[in-house]
């Protein structure tokens, strides 16, 4: 009885009730706009130079490519314009010497190669033609380079943003260590690299991954109105979101397509409330916290994704296995355990060792409902060396890991609830009827059970949604940000570039005609009289 009750008190410490949902709601709202006015805050809301999402009916040709760790990938992705795609991709491992290369020229010539040996396998008639860009009025669009491929490139580490294709390296992460390449814009070191090699290949774009996640979910979702937000739950956190241009206060540098009245901003919500307003804080969150490698910071992520809540389950079930005053997955004889055993936990147990326990068990824990729990007792043999664990141990188990996935759930509906209603979607009378879009990825929204559920849940007890509101707000699965949804800003940076550099070679030459006293400015074919 009494593990039974401890636990019970257990979970209530991670219970989030609807009131501190609303409170929190506000306060992310309040720190979203703070973000958009300044840097330096919680919420970076940092511009992406996007300007606008896909509907659907987007075709061509185009390439992406992925650093994001210790593989490297190359896609090319044909868009049907139908809201379908086909994708072809190769992956390769980065070679550990070249993680810690001398100079950054290393790695991205090896990228560069990369890029060369998949266009030899997978494109060959564009290998061969090398067309390069070049200006002419000739064309509408002001362009003769329709064998060019734009690239979209999504690098997973701290960047710069300073354009659609600009950005400079901040720190490496992950392993990489290559001192030469902090403060370079990493667009312009690829292009160099590809660029040596004459292929017909432009940096088009620079991707963050959510914001991928959000032209994905964009371009495949039904609906007259595009997707709004595109978040990851999942080993880690976080969401990029369409905003109106007139609400980015803050300075923003470099070129950028105004005509669309928005721009995609990437909230870097993991760091939401670090100063701990309104986000919950037990014991086991600070002692989390306090061990992990970046204190103090993050601590809306270390509440939410996948990589911390085993953690936070470890250290309360280290916690219950110090308390001499509860039996926790020990028995004095076989009498008290129902499968006639006792429970052992063997020495070098995971369940001892800092991030020791993998959340996957608690998607186990949530999936089975057997009066017995036994798929949930097996896993706990099988991941955690916790053998012949009795039935009250592992619906304490079970009751405790679902309250921190619970709560999760309840803090991810917070930021999709505050997105939404800065949106003013709910209350536009022009779309009405139409579905609230939202595309999430990652394996907690993926594969945690009913953690989806727990969100709508959520949604519906927040002021300015309701039940009613809840039942507009769709959120659909959006696979590949890195692949479809680089390649789909790279399609938007294409558009970009046609419409800003058409109208400075129009610019230029109206500056050349009245240097030159030229009555008109001369159309394709045509020659200009001159007094």
């Amino acid at each position: 009885m009494a593990l039974e009750a401890q636990s019970a008190a257990i979970v209530a410490q991670f219970d989030y009730t609807d009131e501190q949902v609303n409170s929190a709601v506000n306060e992310f709202r309040r720190q979203m706009t703070e973000g958009l006015e300044k840097d330096g805050t919680s919420l970076s809301q940092i511009p992406t130079y996007v300007t606008g999402v896909p509907n659907g009916t987007e075709k061509g040709l185009y390439m992406a490519v992925d650093l994001g760790g210790t593989n490297f990938r190359v896609c090319s992705i044909q868009l049907n314009g139908d809201t379908t795609f086909n994708l072809t991709f190769s992956k390769v491992a980065i070679p550990r010497k070249l993680m810690v290369a001398k100079t950054a020229q290393e790695l991205f010539a090896f990228l560069a190669k990369q890029i060369e040996l998949f266009l030899q396998t997978h494109h060959e008639d564009h290998f061969e033609q090398h067309v390069r860009r070049r200006m002419t009025m000739s064309s509408p669009d002001g362009y003769k380079d329709e064998h060019v491929f734009r690239l979209g490139f999504t690098f997973s580490f701290p960047v710069q943003q300073v354009g659609i294709n600009k950005g400079t390296l901040i720190r490496w992460t992950k392993g990489f260590d290559i001192p030469d390449a902090i403060g370079k814009d990493v667009c312009a070191l690829l292009q160099n690299e590809i660029d040596k090699l004459h292929l017909p290949v432009k940096v088009a774009a620079l991707v963050n991954d959510t914001v991928g996640t959000l032209m994905a979910r964009s371009y495949s979702s039904p609906g007259k109105t595009g997707t709004v937000l595109g978040a990851i739950f999942g080993t880690g956190t976080n969401g990029a979101y369409v905003e109106k241009l007139s609400n980015l206060k803050k300075p923003l540098s470099g070129e950028y397509d105004k005509t669309t009245g928005e721009m995609v901003i990437n909230t870097e919500w993991g760091s939401f409330d670090n100063q701990l307003s309104v986000l919950p804080n037990t014991a086991w969150d600070v002692a989390l916290d306090k061990a992990s490698p970046n204190p103090g910071i993050q601590m809306y992520e270390k509440r939410v994704s996948g990589m911390f809540l085993g953690e936070i389950l470890r250290l309360v079930i280290i916690d219950l296995l110090k308390d001499p005053k509860v039996s926790f997955f020990k028995d004095e004889n076989s009498s008290s355990n129902d499968w006639k055993s006792t429970t052992n936990i063997v020495s070098d147990s995971s369940i001892y060792t800092q991030w020791g326990v993998d959340t996957a068990i608690m998607s186990v824990a949530a999936a089975d409902n057997t009066p017995e729990l036994s798929t949930l007792r097996g896993e706990l043999e099988k991941q955690l060396d916790i053998c012949s664990a009795g039935l009250d141990d592992a619906q304490a188990f079970k009751a405790i890991a679902n309250a921190i996935g619970r709560r999760s759930a309840r803090l991810s509906a917070v930021a999709i609830a505050a997105i939404v209603l800065q949106t003013g979607k709910l209350t536009d009378s022009a779309n009405a009827d139409e579905p609230i879009d939202i595309g999430v990825d990652g394996s907690l929204v993926e594969h945690y059970p009913y953690f989806r559920d727990m969100i709508y849940e959520a949604l519906r007890t927040i002021d300015g949604i309701g039940e009613e509101g809840a039942k507009r707000i769709r959120i659909g699965i959006a696979k590949d940000g890195s692949g479809v949804g680089a390649a789909l800003i790279a399609l938007v940076a294409a558009g970009m570039e046609e419409r800003l550099t058409t109208a400075d070679y129009l610019g230029e030459l109206r500056s050349n005609a009245k240097s030159n006293n030229l009555t008109v400015v001369p159309e394709d074919g045509e020659t200009a009289a001159q007094d």
